[in-house]
Protein backbone atom coordinates (compact mmCIF):
# COMPACT_ATOMS: atom_id res chain seq x y z
CA UNK A 1 0.00 0.00 0.00
CA UNK A 2 1.65 3.51 -0.86
CA UNK A 3 0.80 7.06 0.33
CA UNK A 4 -1.87 7.91 -2.02
CA UNK A 5 -3.83 4.92 -1.64
CA UNK A 6 -3.65 5.26 2.12
CA UNK A 7 -4.87 8.77 2.20
CA UNK A 8 -8.06 7.78 -0.49
CA UNK A 9 -8.86 5.03 2.37
CA UNK A 10 -8.45 7.86 4.92
CA UNK A 11 -10.50 10.43 3.09
CA UNK A 12 -13.13 7.95 2.60
CA UNK A 13 -14.04 6.89 6.20
CA UNK A 14 -14.68 3.99 8.00
CA UNK A 15 -16.84 1.83 6.37
CA UNK A 16 -17.22 -1.96 6.40
CA UNK A 17 -13.88 -2.79 5.40
CA UNK A 18 -11.48 -0.35 6.69
CA UNK A 19 -10.87 0.67 10.62
CA UNK A 20 -9.36 3.81 12.16
CA UNK A 21 -7.68 3.17 15.63
CA UNK A 22 -5.12 4.85 17.57
CA UNK A 23 -1.82 2.73 18.24
CA UNK A 24 -2.41 3.30 22.23
CA UNK A 25 -6.13 1.11 21.97
CA UNK A 26 -6.54 -1.95 23.90
CA UNK A 27 -5.22 -5.48 23.37
CA UNK A 28 -8.57 -6.87 23.30
CA UNK A 29 -10.48 -4.03 21.56
CA UNK A 30 -7.74 -4.49 18.56
CA UNK A 31 -8.19 -8.02 18.58
CA UNK A 32 -12.30 -7.63 18.46
CA UNK A 33 -11.89 -5.84 15.03
CA UNK A 34 -9.72 -7.73 13.73
CA UNK A 35 -11.97 -10.75 14.24
CA UNK A 36 -14.98 -8.57 12.93
CA UNK A 37 -12.80 -8.41 9.80
CA UNK A 38 -11.89 -11.12 9.34
CA UNK A 39 -15.48 -12.89 9.82
CA UNK A 40 -16.66 -10.91 7.04
CA UNK A 41 -14.23 -10.23 3.68
CA UNK A 42 -11.48 -9.11 5.22
CA UNK A 43 -9.90 -5.43 5.33
CA UNK A 44 -8.05 -3.03 6.77
CA UNK A 45 -6.91 -1.48 10.46
CA UNK A 46 -5.00 1.66 10.41
CA UNK A 47 -2.91 2.38 13.63
CA UNK A 48 -2.15 5.79 14.25
CA UNK A 49 -5.79 7.12 12.81
CA UNK A 50 -8.41 9.09 14.87
CA UNK A 51 -12.10 8.17 14.60
CA UNK A 52 -12.32 11.64 12.84
CA UNK A 53 -9.53 10.41 10.02
CA UNK A 54 -7.07 12.99 11.44
CA UNK A 55 -3.49 11.36 11.16
CA UNK A 56 -1.68 10.96 15.13
CA UNK A 57 0.55 8.37 14.01
CA UNK A 58 2.30 5.61 15.79
CA UNK A 59 3.75 6.60 19.24
CA UNK A 60 6.02 3.01 19.34
CA UNK A 61 8.74 2.68 16.78
CA UNK A 62 7.23 0.37 14.02
CA UNK A 63 9.17 -2.84 14.67
CA UNK A 64 7.78 -2.17 18.17
CA UNK A 65 4.06 -1.98 17.19
CA UNK A 66 4.52 -4.56 14.86
CA UNK A 67 5.61 -7.34 17.51
CA UNK A 68 2.92 -5.96 19.77
CA UNK A 69 0.04 -6.80 16.21
CA UNK A 70 1.45 -10.10 15.80
CA UNK A 71 1.32 -10.96 19.22
CA UNK A 72 -2.51 -10.15 19.94
CA UNK A 73 -2.85 -12.09 16.52
CA UNK A 74 -1.38 -15.20 18.41
CA UNK A 75 -2.91 -14.89 21.85
CA UNK A 76 -6.31 -12.81 21.66
CA UNK A 77 -7.68 -14.42 18.79
CA UNK A 78 -8.61 -18.17 18.16
CA UNK A 79 -7.27 -19.59 15.69
CA UNK A 80 -4.22 -17.54 16.09
CA UNK A 81 -2.58 -16.05 12.51
CA UNK A 82 -0.45 -13.68 11.07
CA UNK A 83 -1.90 -10.52 9.59
CA UNK A 84 -0.11 -8.69 6.69
CA UNK A 85 1.82 -5.77 8.29
CA UNK A 86 2.93 -2.32 6.69
CA UNK A 87 4.43 0.85 7.70
CA UNK A 88 3.29 4.15 5.63
CA UNK A 89 5.15 7.65 6.12
CA UNK A 90 2.86 10.25 5.31
CA UNK A 91 3.50 13.66 4.16
CA UNK A 92 4.26 15.69 7.72
CA UNK A 93 6.43 11.94 8.60
CA UNK A 94 3.59 10.60 10.77
CA UNK A 95 3.42 6.88 10.24
CA UNK A 96 0.24 4.55 9.55
CA UNK A 97 0.58 1.22 10.33
CA UNK A 98 -1.66 -0.83 8.17
CA UNK A 99 -3.19 -4.49 9.21
CA UNK A 100 -3.81 -6.42 6.50
CA UNK A 101 -6.71 -9.05 7.06
CA UNK A 102 -7.28 -11.59 4.32
CA UNK A 103 -10.95 -12.07 3.05
CA UNK A 104 -10.07 -15.85 1.94
CA UNK A 105 -9.49 -17.06 5.10
CA UNK A 106 -10.54 -20.59 5.73
CA UNK A 107 -10.12 -20.87 9.44
CA UNK A 108 -13.54 -18.89 10.06
CA UNK A 109 -15.44 -18.08 12.70
CA UNK A 110 -12.59 -16.32 14.02
CA UNK A 111 -13.19 -15.41 18.33
CA UNK A 112 -11.60 -12.85 19.85
CA UNK A 113 -10.58 -13.11 24.05
CA UNK A 114 -12.26 -10.65 26.41
CA UNK A 115 -12.90 -10.77 29.83
CA UNK A 116 -11.97 -14.53 29.94
CA UNK A 117 -14.10 -15.77 27.28
CA UNK A 118 -13.85 -16.51 23.55
CA UNK A 119 -16.52 -14.22 21.33
CA UNK A 120 -17.38 -14.38 17.79
CA UNK A 121 -17.17 -10.93 16.09
CA UNK A 122 -18.98 -9.42 12.78
CA UNK A 123 -18.19 -6.28 10.96
CA UNK A 124 -21.86 -4.45 10.38
CA UNK A 125 -21.00 -1.24 8.37
CA UNK A 126 -18.53 0.72 10.97
CA UNK A 127 -19.18 -1.25 13.73
CA UNK A 128 -18.25 -4.55 15.38
CA UNK A 129 -20.65 -6.71 17.04
CA UNK A 130 -21.23 -10.01 18.56
CA UNK A 131 -22.47 -12.47 16.46
CA UNK A 132 -25.66 -14.10 17.18
CA UNK A 133 -26.10 -18.17 17.30
CA UNK A 134 -27.22 -17.89 13.68
CA UNK A 135 -24.64 -16.07 12.51
CA UNK A 136 -21.79 -17.80 14.54
CA UNK A 137 -23.91 -21.41 13.01
CA UNK A 138 -23.10 -19.66 8.95
CA UNK A 139 -19.37 -18.82 9.57
CA UNK A 140 -19.11 -22.18 11.02
CA UNK A 141 -20.62 -24.13 7.27
CA UNK A 142 -18.89 -20.98 5.21
CA UNK A 143 -16.02 -22.60 5.87
CA UNK A 144 -16.84 -26.04 5.41
CA UNK A 145 -16.36 -26.74 9.57
CA UNK A 146 -20.25 -27.78 9.96
CA UNK A 147 -22.83 -29.03 6.95
CA UNK A 148 -25.70 -27.44 8.58
CA UNK A 149 -27.80 -29.70 6.49
CA UNK A 150 -26.91 -32.89 8.23
CA UNK A 151 -27.41 -31.27 11.73
CA UNK A 152 -30.27 -32.57 14.09
CA UNK A 153 -33.55 -30.92 14.41
CA UNK A 154 -34.04 -31.48 17.93
CA UNK A 155 -37.91 -32.33 18.99
CA UNK A 156 -38.20 -34.45 16.03
CA UNK A 157 -37.59 -38.71 15.23
CA UNK A 158 -38.41 -41.60 12.98
CA UNK A 159 -41.40 -40.44 13.64
CA UNK A 160 -41.79 -36.98 11.53
CA UNK A 161 -40.52 -38.78 8.31
CA UNK A 162 -42.16 -39.79 5.81
CA UNK A 163 -41.27 -44.06 4.92
CA UNK A 164 -43.22 -44.35 2.37
CA UNK A 165 -41.67 -41.61 0.39
CA UNK A 166 -38.09 -42.40 1.38
CA UNK A 167 -38.98 -46.54 0.59
CA UNK A 168 -39.73 -44.62 -2.85
CA UNK A 169 -36.36 -43.46 -2.78
CA UNK A 170 -34.52 -46.16 -2.12
CA UNK A 171 -36.62 -48.84 -4.22
CA UNK A 172 -37.35 -46.77 -7.20
CA UNK A 173 -34.40 -43.99 -7.14
CA UNK A 174 -31.71 -45.97 -5.58
CA UNK A 175 -32.71 -49.26 -6.67
CA UNK A 176 -32.26 -51.00 -3.79
CA UNK A 177 -34.11 -54.47 -3.60
CA UNK A 178 -34.07 -54.61 0.32
CA UNK A 179 -35.76 -52.11 2.56
CA UNK A 180 -36.79 -52.85 6.15
CA UNK A 181 -40.63 -53.64 6.12
CA UNK A 182 -42.83 -50.97 7.76
CA UNK A 183 -42.66 -52.56 11.71
CA UNK A 184 -38.94 -52.36 12.04
CA UNK A 185 -38.22 -49.01 13.60
CA UNK A 186 -34.32 -50.13 14.58
CA UNK A 187 -33.53 -51.64 11.37
CA UNK A 188 -35.13 -48.06 9.76
CA UNK A 189 -33.17 -46.59 12.31
CA UNK A 190 -29.86 -47.75 11.29
CA UNK A 191 -30.36 -47.24 7.45
CA UNK A 192 -31.78 -43.79 7.82
CA UNK A 193 -28.76 -42.82 10.00
CA UNK A 194 -26.24 -44.19 7.63
CA UNK A 195 -27.71 -42.33 5.10
CA UNK A 196 -27.95 -39.11 7.18
CA UNK A 197 -31.67 -38.74 7.02
CA UNK A 198 -31.70 -39.51 10.79
CA UNK A 199 -28.68 -38.19 13.17
CA UNK A 200 -27.81 -41.77 14.63
CA UNK A 201 -25.14 -40.17 16.75
CA UNK A 202 -28.00 -38.97 19.34
CA UNK A 203 -30.13 -41.77 21.20
CA UNK A 204 -33.55 -40.19 20.41
CA UNK A 205 -32.55 -40.38 16.43
CA UNK A 206 -34.19 -36.84 15.09
CA UNK A 207 -33.93 -36.17 11.47
CA UNK A 208 -31.47 -34.32 10.13
CA UNK A 209 -31.97 -30.76 8.54
CA UNK A 210 -31.72 -32.20 4.84
CA UNK A 211 -34.03 -35.49 5.67
CA UNK A 212 -36.73 -33.35 6.78
CA UNK A 213 -36.39 -30.86 4.21
CA UNK A 214 -36.21 -33.83 1.70
CA UNK A 215 -38.76 -36.31 3.46
CA UNK A 216 -40.29 -35.20 6.36
CA UNK A 217 -44.42 -35.34 7.18
CA UNK A 218 -44.69 -32.06 7.79
CA UNK A 219 -40.90 -29.83 7.61
CA UNK A 220 -42.75 -26.67 8.54
CA UNK A 221 -43.50 -27.47 11.76
CA UNK A 222 -39.50 -27.66 12.74
CA UNK A 223 -38.21 -25.40 9.92
CA UNK A 224 -40.25 -23.00 9.32
CA UNK A 225 -37.46 -21.44 6.47
CA UNK A 226 -38.46 -24.92 4.55
CA UNK A 227 -41.29 -23.65 1.96
CA UNK A 228 -41.65 -21.49 -1.05
CA UNK A 229 -43.64 -18.29 -1.39
CA UNK A 230 -45.03 -17.99 -4.72
CA UNK A 231 -46.66 -14.56 -6.26
CA UNK A 232 -48.10 -13.81 -9.85
CA UNK A 233 -48.79 -9.69 -10.53
CA UNK A 234 -50.50 -8.43 -13.24
CA UNK A 235 -47.94 -5.80 -13.50
CA UNK A 236 -43.98 -5.58 -13.50
CA UNK A 237 -43.64 -4.87 -9.44
CA UNK A 238 -45.16 -6.18 -6.68
CA UNK A 239 -48.56 -5.31 -5.32
CA UNK A 240 -51.42 -5.91 -3.23
CA UNK A 241 -53.27 -7.12 -5.64
CA UNK A 242 -52.59 -10.55 -7.48
CA UNK A 243 -53.74 -12.97 -10.19
CA UNK A 244 -52.73 -16.02 -8.09
CA UNK A 245 -50.50 -17.05 -5.38
CA UNK A 246 -49.74 -19.94 -2.87
CA UNK A 247 -47.55 -20.90 0.06
CA UNK A 248 -46.18 -24.16 -0.78
CA UNK A 249 -44.84 -26.55 1.65
CA UNK A 250 -44.28 -30.27 2.44
CA UNK A 251 -41.14 -32.42 1.64
CA UNK A 252 -39.16 -30.82 -1.65
CA UNK A 253 -39.44 -34.32 -3.01
CA UNK A 254 -42.86 -36.29 -4.94
CA UNK A 255 -43.46 -39.78 -4.24
CA UNK A 256 -43.86 -41.73 -7.23
CA UNK A 257 -43.00 -40.31 -10.61
CA UNK A 258 -44.64 -39.52 -13.96
CA UNK A 259 -47.94 -40.64 -14.88
CA UNK A 260 -47.51 -43.03 -11.33
CA UNK A 261 -47.05 -39.63 -9.05
CA UNK A 262 -49.03 -40.21 -6.00
CA UNK A 263 -48.04 -36.74 -3.69
CA UNK A 264 -46.09 -34.06 -5.55
CA UNK A 265 -43.00 -32.35 -3.51
CA UNK A 266 -42.53 -28.58 -3.31
CA UNK A 267 -40.23 -28.74 -6.21
CA UNK A 268 -42.32 -29.82 -8.53
CA UNK A 269 -45.53 -28.00 -7.21
CA UNK A 270 -43.39 -24.76 -7.67
CA UNK A 271 -42.84 -25.56 -11.57
CA UNK A 272 -46.45 -26.36 -11.63
CA UNK A 273 -47.06 -22.54 -10.05
CA UNK A 274 -45.16 -20.76 -12.68
CA UNK A 275 -46.47 -22.80 -15.64
CA UNK A 276 -50.17 -22.21 -14.94
CA UNK A 277 -49.17 -18.20 -14.10
CA UNK A 278 -46.36 -17.52 -17.23
CA UNK A 279 -48.57 -17.51 -20.07
CA UNK A 280 -47.52 -17.22 -23.54
CA UNK A 281 -45.64 -15.49 -26.75
CA UNK A 282 -46.79 -15.41 -29.59
CA UNK A 283 -45.17 -14.09 -33.04
CA UNK A 284 -45.68 -14.28 -36.80
CA UNK A 285 -44.43 -16.93 -39.36
CA UNK A 286 -45.43 -15.81 -42.87
CA UNK A 287 -49.32 -15.97 -42.20
CA UNK A 288 -49.33 -17.93 -39.43
CA UNK A 289 -49.30 -16.97 -35.74
CA UNK A 290 -47.20 -19.31 -33.29
CA UNK A 291 -47.17 -19.92 -29.81
CA UNK A 292 -45.41 -21.11 -27.67
CA UNK A 293 -44.35 -20.82 -23.28
CA UNK A 294 -43.15 -18.02 -21.83
CA UNK A 295 -40.25 -19.53 -20.59
CA UNK A 296 -38.69 -22.71 -20.90
CA UNK A 297 -39.80 -25.31 -18.08
CA UNK A 298 -36.19 -26.52 -17.48
CA UNK A 299 -34.92 -23.02 -16.94
CA UNK A 300 -37.74 -22.66 -14.47
CA UNK A 301 -37.38 -25.76 -12.89
CA UNK A 302 -33.33 -25.33 -12.67
CA UNK A 303 -33.84 -21.73 -11.11
CA UNK A 304 -36.09 -23.37 -8.41
CA UNK A 305 -33.78 -26.13 -7.69
CA UNK A 306 -31.01 -24.82 -7.46
CA UNK A 307 -32.84 -22.32 -4.97
CA UNK A 308 -34.11 -24.78 -2.57
CA UNK A 309 -30.94 -26.51 -2.56
CA UNK A 310 -28.03 -23.96 -2.19
CA UNK A 311 -30.43 -21.81 0.22
CA UNK A 312 -28.72 -20.39 3.38
CA UNK A 313 -31.01 -22.82 5.94
CA UNK A 314 -29.77 -21.06 8.83
CA UNK A 315 -32.54 -17.93 7.80
CA UNK A 316 -34.78 -18.69 9.77
CA UNK A 317 -38.45 -18.09 8.53
CA UNK A 318 -37.44 -17.33 5.14
CA UNK A 319 -38.89 -18.61 2.31
CA UNK A 320 -37.56 -18.59 -1.42
CA UNK A 321 -39.33 -16.16 -3.21
CA UNK A 322 -40.95 -16.94 -6.66
CA UNK A 323 -42.36 -13.50 -8.13
CA UNK A 324 -44.21 -13.33 -11.39
CA UNK A 325 -44.51 -10.40 -13.50
CA UNK A 326 -46.03 -9.34 -16.79
CA UNK A 327 -42.10 -8.51 -17.89
CA UNK A 328 -40.24 -10.85 -15.98
CA UNK A 329 -39.95 -13.87 -13.18
CA UNK A 330 -37.54 -13.60 -10.32
CA UNK A 331 -36.82 -16.99 -8.27
CA UNK A 332 -34.97 -15.47 -5.07
CA UNK A 333 -32.78 -17.96 -2.48
CA UNK A 334 -32.43 -16.80 1.08
CA UNK A 335 -28.74 -16.01 1.90
CA UNK A 336 -25.45 -15.15 -0.31
CA UNK A 337 -23.72 -17.57 -2.50
CA UNK A 338 -21.72 -20.36 -0.55
CA UNK A 339 -18.40 -21.33 -0.17
CA UNK A 340 -16.86 -18.33 -2.25
CA UNK A 341 -18.98 -18.61 -5.46
CA UNK A 342 -19.69 -15.73 -7.61
CA UNK A 343 -22.24 -14.67 -10.31
CA UNK A 344 -19.08 -15.05 -12.77
CA UNK A 345 -17.88 -18.40 -11.41
CA UNK A 346 -21.60 -20.14 -11.54
CA UNK A 347 -21.61 -18.59 -15.12
CA UNK A 348 -18.50 -20.33 -16.28
CA UNK A 349 -20.01 -23.93 -14.63
CA UNK A 350 -18.24 -24.29 -11.22
CA UNK A 351 -19.61 -27.11 -9.02
CA UNK A 352 -20.06 -26.36 -5.40
CA UNK A 353 -22.76 -26.41 -2.93
CA UNK A 354 -23.91 -25.28 0.72
CA UNK A 355 -25.75 -28.25 1.57
CA UNK A 356 -23.96 -31.67 0.15
CA UNK A 357 -26.76 -33.79 1.01
CA UNK A 358 -29.73 -32.44 -0.38
CA UNK A 359 -27.83 -31.81 -3.56
CA UNK A 360 -26.35 -35.47 -3.60
CA UNK A 361 -30.04 -36.54 -2.97
CA UNK A 362 -31.90 -33.94 -5.49
CA UNK A 363 -29.32 -35.34 -7.95
CA UNK A 364 -30.25 -38.95 -7.37
CA UNK A 365 -33.97 -37.91 -8.82
CA UNK A 366 -32.79 -36.05 -11.71
CA UNK A 367 -33.53 -32.34 -10.54
CA UNK A 368 -29.88 -31.61 -10.54
CA UNK A 369 -27.42 -31.59 -13.37
CA UNK A 370 -25.03 -34.36 -12.84
CA UNK A 371 -22.13 -32.34 -14.24
CA UNK A 372 -23.11 -29.66 -12.14
CA UNK A 373 -23.40 -26.88 -15.05
CA UNK A 374 -27.19 -26.20 -14.79
CA UNK A 375 -26.81 -22.42 -14.26
CA UNK A 376 -24.68 -22.01 -17.40
CA UNK A 377 -26.82 -24.68 -19.74
CA UNK A 378 -30.24 -24.80 -18.60
CA UNK A 379 -30.27 -21.51 -17.37
CA UNK A 380 -28.10 -18.99 -19.45
CA UNK A 381 -27.61 -21.04 -22.29
CA UNK A 382 -31.47 -22.39 -22.50
CA UNK A 383 -32.98 -18.73 -22.53
CA UNK A 384 -30.53 -17.71 -24.81
CA UNK A 385 -32.11 -20.17 -27.29
CA UNK A 386 -35.43 -19.49 -26.52
CA UNK A 387 -36.07 -15.66 -26.93
CA UNK A 388 -32.29 -14.01 -26.83
CA UNK A 389 -32.48 -12.60 -23.53
CA UNK A 390 -29.77 -12.59 -20.63
CA UNK A 391 -30.76 -13.59 -17.36
CA UNK A 392 -29.84 -11.75 -14.57
CA UNK A 393 -27.90 -13.49 -11.85
CA UNK A 394 -27.68 -10.75 -8.86
CA UNK A 395 -25.79 -11.51 -5.48
CA UNK A 396 -27.50 -9.11 -2.84
CA UNK A 397 -26.10 -8.59 1.15
CA UNK A 398 -28.43 -11.21 2.47
CA UNK A 399 -30.06 -12.89 -1.09
CA UNK A 400 -29.35 -14.49 -4.43
CA UNK A 401 -31.91 -13.33 -7.30
CA UNK A 402 -32.13 -15.35 -10.79
CA UNK A 403 -33.97 -12.61 -13.14
CA UNK A 404 -35.75 -14.48 -16.48
CA UNK A 405 -37.36 -11.66 -18.71
CA UNK A 406 -39.67 -12.50 -21.37
CA UNK A 407 -38.53 -10.76 -23.89
CA UNK A 408 -35.26 -8.67 -24.63
CA UNK A 409 -35.71 -5.26 -23.28
CA UNK A 410 -35.14 -2.24 -25.73
CA UNK A 411 -31.94 -1.19 -23.32
CA UNK A 412 -30.60 -3.67 -22.70
CA UNK A 413 -27.08 -3.87 -24.85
Amino acid sequence: MNRTILHDLVVNGENSLVEFKRDDVRKEDLAKEMVALLNLEGGHILLGVEDDGDISGLARSPAETEEWVMNIARDLVQPGFVPTWQCVTMDDNAVVGVIGLSADSPDKPYRARRRGAWTTFLRVGTTSRMASREEDGRLYQSSHVMRYDTRPVLGTSLEDVDVERIRNYLQEIQGRTVVPSAKEDQAWRRLLANIDVLDGTKTTSPATVAGLLLFGLNPARRLPQSGISAWSFPGIEKDYNTTDEEVIRGPLVSLGSGDDMVARGVIDRAVDFVKRNMGTTAWLEGARRRRKPAFPVETIREAIVNAVTHRDYTLAHTDVEISMYKDRIEVISPGRLPNGVTVQKMADGLRAARNEMLKDVLRDYGYVEHMGLGVRNRIIGAMRKHNGTEPDLVEEESRFIVRLWKQAREDSS
